[in-house]
C-alpha cells in the first residue's frame, strides 16, 4: 500500500521515540489491517514499560531547552508543521482511509482541521502572558506567570486519527511542555506520519515521540504512574477515561478528558425541515457514525415526525457505501467487526421494543465491517440504541411533543458533550440551548467544530477543553510571585 503514497517515506512502521525510528522490540510486532477487506497494512513494534519509560526519560530531558526557547521560535516550528501537513495533505488523508476507513474526502477534511490546530497554536504561542496585581501593602507587587506543566501523555482515539492528535499536541508543544503520544493501536500510521513532519519541522528530538503497541493496559499504566508525566490528556470511551483517572491520582496528574457523548439532536415544529435534514445526515453520518459528537438521538416535535422522517429517508437512500478510496463514497466501514455487532445489536432491541424499521437494518452486502445506514421510528427513551453511545451508522428517531418533555429526555443521561437544537424562534433557542446540559450546542448546524471554539463536554463526558484560546492553558501552571521589599511611591 505504499505505493499509494506520493511520498513513501511518510509510511513509518516503527516508533518514534527520542528522535529516532525503532523498528524493534523484545516484545514482537502486532500486525494492523484495513478494515475494508483486513489485508495486512503492516507490522509495527509492540512497545511495553522499558520503551515508554525510554520516551518519557528523553521528554523530560527535552523539556528544560524546548521551554527555554522563545514563544516566538516555537511557534515558528509549529507553523513549519502545519505547511508540511499542508503540504502532504493528500498523502496523510490516504493513510487515514487505509487504516480507518472513512471516505477519501471526508479524510481530506480531516487532515485540513488537524492542521488548523497546528496553525492556530502555533500562533497562541505567543499570546500566552501573566498578570500583575496591586500587593496589599505600598511596597509589595504581586507578580502571575504562567508556566509549562512539563511531560505530557495523550491517549488518542482511532476515530480521528490525525485530528485527536494535533488538538492536543500543538497546544502543548506551543506551551513549551513535551508529549509522548499513544495513538490507538488501529491507526497507527496516521500518527507516524505526523511525527515524520513533526521532525523535517525542526521539532527537537524528545520533544514529540510516538508510541505503538496494542499493549494498552502496559503503555496507560507506565503513563499514568511515571511520575515524571505531569499531564495527562485522553479522548476515548467514559468508562476507559474513569479508569484513567483512577490511575492517575496516584501522582495527582493535571487530567483533560474528552470521553462518550449520547448527543440529542432536537428538531421542533417551528424549524426549516430541509435544513435539519440535511443538519442530522452530517451529524450522524460523518464518519459512518464513529464521532463522538455525533447525532445519537434524533428527538423530533409530533407535528414535523413524520415529514422529517421522510425527508431522512430519501436522503439516506442516496448515500453511497463501500471502499473510501474509491470516487464518490460517503459511508465507509466501521473500524472492526466488535462494531458491527453492536450496531446489530441495537437495532435487534429496538425493534424487539417496538420501534419501526425504515431503512436498513443489517450488515452491508459488501460483508466484512460494512452496515447499511439504518433509520429505525418509533424509537422510546427507555430503548438501548435511545441510551447508549452508538458509534454506527444507526440513527433512531423519537417523538416529543412539548419543550419540556424534549429537554428532559435530552438531560436524562450520564453524557454531556454535544446537542443540536433546529428553530426558527430565537427565543426559543436561546431558552431551551440554556437549559442543555452539554458543553456544546450546535444551532440550526450539524457540524460544529473548529480550532477557535472550544471543545469539551460536562458530566461523564469529560474534563477540561480543547481548541480556542483555552486550550492552550490545559498545559500551563500557574505561579505567583509575591515580590516585596520595594520603595512606596
Amino acid at each position: 500500500m505504499k505505493h499509494l503514497l506520493k511520498d513513501p517515506t511518510l509510511w513509518r512502521d516503527g516508533a518514534y521515540i527520542a528522535g529516532e525510528w525503532l523498528a524493534e522490540t523484545p516484545h514482537g510486532r502486532y500486525t494492523l489491517r484495513n478494515p475494508v477487506d483486513q489485508m495486512v497494512l503492516a507490522e509495527l513494534p509492540r512497545c511495553r514499560e522499558t520503551e515508554v519509560r525510554h520516551a518519557i526519560d528523553t521528554a523530560h530531558e527535552a523539556f528544560g531547552p524546548w521551554r527555554r526557547l522563545t514563544a516566538k521560535r516555537r511557534g515558528e516550528v509549529l507553523r513549519r508543521w502545519y505547511e508540511l501537513m499542508v503540504e502532504n495533505r493528500e498523502d496523510i488523508a490516504t493513510l487515514i482511509t487505509l487504516e480507518e476507513g472513512k471516505p477519501l474526502e471526508e479524510a481530506r477534511g480531516e487532515v485540513d482541521y488537524a492542521a488548523s490546530f497546528v496553525r492556530w497554536f502555533g500562533e497562541e504561542a505567543t499570546r500566552v502572558r501573566g498578570d500583575l496585581i496591586p500587593g496589599v501593602k505600598d511596597t509589595q507587587r504581586i507578580v502571575i506567570l504562567r508556566e509549562p506543566i512539563g511531560v505530557c501523555a495523550a491517549i488518542t482515539p482511532w476515530n480521528f486519527p490525525a485530528a485527536m492528535i494535533t488538538r492536543k499536541a500543538a497546544p502543548a508543544l506551543a506551551a513549551g511542555c513535551t508529549m509522548v503520544v499513544k495513538p490507538a493501536s488501529q491507526t497507527p500510521l496516521t500518527a507516524l506520519a505526523l511525527a515524520e513532519l513533526a521532525l523535517r519541522a525542526g521539532v527537537p528530538a524528545g520533544v514529540f515521540s510516538v508510541i505503538t503497541g496494542n499493549d494498552t493496559r502496559d503503555i496507560a499504566g507506565e503513563l499514568t504512574a511515571n511520575p515524571l508525566v505531569r499531564k495527562l490528556t485522553f479522548t476515548g470511551s467514559t468508562e476507559v477515561g474513569r479508569l484513567l483517572l483512577a490511575q492517575a491520582a496516584q501522582t495527582v496528574k493535571k487530567c483533560s478528558m474528552e470521553l462518550g457523548g449520547n448527543a440529542p439532536f432536537i428538531v421542533f415544529d417551528d424549524a426549516d425541515l430541509d435544513a435539519a435534514a440535511d443538519g442530522v445526515m452530517l451529524a450522524k453520518f460523518r464518519n459512518g457514525g464513529q464521532s463522538c459528537i455525533g447525532a445519537n438521538r434524533v428527538l423530533v416535535q409530533s407535528g414535523v415526525y413524520d415529514a422529517l422522517a421522510e425527508r431522512i429517508v430519501e436522503r439516506m437512500a442516496r448515500l453511497k457505501v463501500g471502499n473510501g478510496l474509491e470516487p464518490g463514497v460517503q459511508v465507509g466501514p466501521l473500524i472492526d467487526d466488535a462494531a458491527v455487532r453492536k450496531s446489530q445489536a441495537l437495532v435487534d432491541d429496538a425493534l424487539a421494543q417496538g420501534a419501526r424499521l425504515l431503512s436498513g437494518g443489517k450488515p452491508h452486502a459488501l460483508g466484512g465491517c460494512f452496515f447499511e445506514p439504518t433509520l429505525l421510528a418509533d424509537v422510546t427513551h427507555g430503548m438501548r440504541v435511545a441510551r447508549e453511545e452508538i458509534f454506527g451508522p444507526v440513527m433512531p428517531l423519537v417523538r416529543f411533543d412539548t419543550d419540556d418533555q424534549a429537554i428532559a429526555m435530552a438531560n436524562d443521561s450520564e453524557f454531556g458533550l454535544a446537542a443540536y437544537l433546529f428553530s426558527r424562534d430565537a427565543a426559543r433557542i436561546w431558552r431551551n440551548a440554556a437549559r442543555i446540559e452539554s458543553g456544546m450546542v450546535g444551532i440550526n448546524c450539524g457540524l460544529i467544530s473548529n480550532e477557535v471554539a472550544p471543545f469539551g463536554g460536562v458530566k461523564q463526558s469529560g474534563l477540561g477543553r480543547e481548541g480556542s484560546h483555552l486550550g492552550i492553558d490545559e498545559f500551563l501552571e500557574v505561579k505567583y510571585l509575591c515580590w516585596d521589599g520595594l520603595e512606596s511611591v
